[in-house]
């Protein structure tokens, strides 16, 4: 089972980039800017000397790998350098293939947002399956894990964003003294980011109820049975009565919550607070929304299990 799970983390991380690379051919390299990050800093220098991202990509990543592998993580290391050569590989055997009829590109220039959008939204789908799978895309997420394992009180933010800013700058001057191609990165980089948190989101984020009721072992078994999740049960005194209550604290999967909702309605002198939580972590079991144990799809590659 964890044999087969890893090898499907890796057949996994092969389709990502796979998807990655025909982003690139489709949306980024015919609408001429460059995207965020190394391999923004490769398409510049293959629309300028012609030599392919492919080339540039393992030439750049293949020393930061190594450098990765032996002073952070192995499995780190490994994984990411699968996705690189994969995608710089996909890029070169792209090369020989007539996809100009799904490109996306326009003769006059207009509507040569919707490019680097859609680029925008592939990358960051790719990059939060990437993180799932415990792998980089390579480039600035090397050089950032490099920097936090000797350095971990820097801020990979403001590394990051004066390199994006760096590469933004340079397009103009790359692609003919022109601000289209720099506000393309801008967009493509924003649109990357907050489609890539927002995948990562969807996934951990949960609601948090604080019941307060009189019947909290009733309520709390129909969660368990009904929701496949636990409550805490906190004493409590009502201040206006002076009455002795409890406060269960119990947090559930946000398509539960208007079941949980339902459930509540069926008790008197019951209420509830939600919250949203964004995230929920802890070694703790996931579960269905029938009460059976989830098992992660991908390896996380724990340790140094490769």
């Amino acid at each position: 089972m964890i044999l087969l799970k890893k090898i499907w983390t890796y057949l996994a991380i092969v389709a990502i980039a796979m998807m990655a690379a025909v982003s690139y051919e489709l949306f980024v390299f015919p609408n001429q800017f460059a995207p965020s990050g190394v391999n923004g800093i490769c398409t510049m220098i293959q629309y300028v000397t012609g030599v392919s991202v492919g080339y540039l990509s393992l030439l750049i990543n293949i020393p930061l790998a190594l450098w990765v592998y032996f002073t952070v993580s192995k499995s780190l290391a490994i994984r990411s350098m699968l996705y690189v050569v994969t995608f710089s590989l996909g890029l070169l055997l792209l090369d020989h293939v007539d996809l100009s009829p799904f490109a996306y590109a326009t003769a006059n220039g207009t509507s040569r947002i919707i490019g680097p959008l859609t680029a925008g939204i592939i990358t960051g789908f790719c990059y939060s399956l990437l993180l799932k799978a415990s792998a980089f895309t390579g480039g600035t997420d090397f050089i950032s894990a490099i920097i936090h394992k000797n350095h971990p009180e820097k801020s990979m933010f403001s590394m990051i964003f004066m390199m994006n800013t760096a590469v933004a700058v340079c397009s103009y001057f790359v692609y003919g003294y022109q601000m289209e191609p720099v506000l393309m990165c801008i967009l493509y980089s924003f649109t990357s980011t907050t489609v890539g948190d927002h995948f990562m989101r969807t996934g951990r984020s949960a609601v948090r109820f604080e019941i307060v009721t009189d019947q909290p072992e009733e309520i709390a078994r129909e969660i368990i049975t009904s929701l496949g999740h636990s409550a805490t049960m906190v004493p409590a005194t009502g201040m206006y009565s002076g009455l002795a209550t409890h406060i269960l604290v119990c947090v559930v999967n946000r398509p539960q919550a208007a079941q949980l909702c339902a459930i509540l309605r069926r008790y008197p002198h019951t209420f509830a607070m939600m919250n949203p939580v964004n995230e929920v972590v802890g070694n703790f079991k996931h579960v269905s929304n029938n009460g059976k144990e989830v098992q992660p799809i991908l390896d996380r590659g724990d340790g140094e299990n490769l």
